[in-house]
């Protein structure tokens, strides 16, 4: 899908390298300095929705940057990218968290509100897909995933796991890690394609409810991004054809897109940013922020 031009100069993951991620940004990853940045008006509120892959991430940030500028109060919630997106149209937050670029329709209707979003990449991702640890199957390539994922792979047997049926288990449609699986796995980088999740599928309000339920249910195979991993589930390597070595996420692997399914992280405003709210993606682009990314097993951008 062919994207306008946005205020702030968009960047495709799956045509660039890591390398030209610090390039591009090169301008706004300088390290952060606080006394340098004026105080925001006191009692400042910045209204943060979306992502739920990047809620605990944003959180995070917003808890780092309190300490710094304690007159800027940031309430952080999450609900799904494209929640996020529609509270930033309808005028209800000032900073939209989106796992996946906003569509051609969400540009639109920004527009008719009379503001063009800004775009800026505040972090890199890959999608893990997870099985229980009990699960012997430690690898996948991406056609494998895309039969599972759409269900003509109904048997654990067919791809070298035991004789029991596959638990698929997915994000809402809501949900930007629901969508950029779909479009970059199920219709192998066709935004339109026809193809879709199994019916058999069952959709889960948010990433943790996926980690949940693989740690539980020994047939179950889910994807949430890296910020979730944890010992509960075993990540999956991913192979992008039957060729190509099997990878697990990883900060090398994604910055240098070896991983198949890795993946920018977006915030979105209505226009370009200012005030308290250009001084919080200041503060994201920083040394220290980009620590927060690494701590917090995303992928920094440098």
């Amino acid at each position: 899908m062919q994207h306008p031009k946005f205020i702030i100069t968009t960047l495709a993951l799956l045509s660039i390298t890591g390398a030209s991620y610090a390039q591009q940004n090169r301008g706004v990853l300088a390290d952060y300095h606080p006394h340098s940045v004026k105080p925001a008006a006191q009692n400042t509120l910045i209204q943060i929705k979306g992502s739920d892959t990047i809620v605990n991430l944003a959180q995070s940030w917003a808890e780092a940057f309190n300490k710094l500028h304690p007159e800027v109060n940031l309430a952080v919630t999450g609900g799904g990218s494209g929640t996020g997106i529609a509270a930033l149209i309808s005028g209800t937050c000032e900073i939209a968290t989106s796992s996946r670029a906003m569509q051609k329709k969400e540009m639109e209707s920004s527009r008719a509100k009379g503001f063009e979003p800004a775009e800026t990449i505040v972090a890199l991702d890959g999608i893990a897909v997870v099985v229980h640890p009990n699960n012997p199957v430690r690898k996948l390539t991406i056609d494998q995933l895309r039969d599972i994922f759409m269900g003509t792979i109904r048997n654990w047997k067919l791809v070298g796991g035991p004789d029991k049926k596959i638990v698929i288990l997915s994000r809402e449609v809501n949900s930007g890690t629901h969508m950029f699986f779909k479009e970059h796995v199920l219709r192998r980088g066709a935004a339109k394609g026809p193809e879709e999740f199994s019916p058999a599928a069952l959709l889960l309000p948010s990433s943790q409810a996926i980690a949940d339920e693989v740690a539980n249910n020994e047939n179950a195979v889910g994807y949430y991004g890296m910020g979730y991993i944890s010992p509960k589930q075993k990540v999956i390597a991913v192979a992008a054809d039957e060729i190509s070595p099997a990878m697990e996420p990883a900060i090398t692997t994604v910055q240098n897109r070896s991983y198949p399914i890795s993946r920018p992280l977006y915030i979105y405003t209505r226009g370009n940013p200012e005030g308290a709210v250009k001084d919080f993606i200041d503060f994201i682009h920083s040394a220290p922020g980009q620590e927060i990314v690494r701590k917090l097993d995303f992928v920094p951008l440098r």
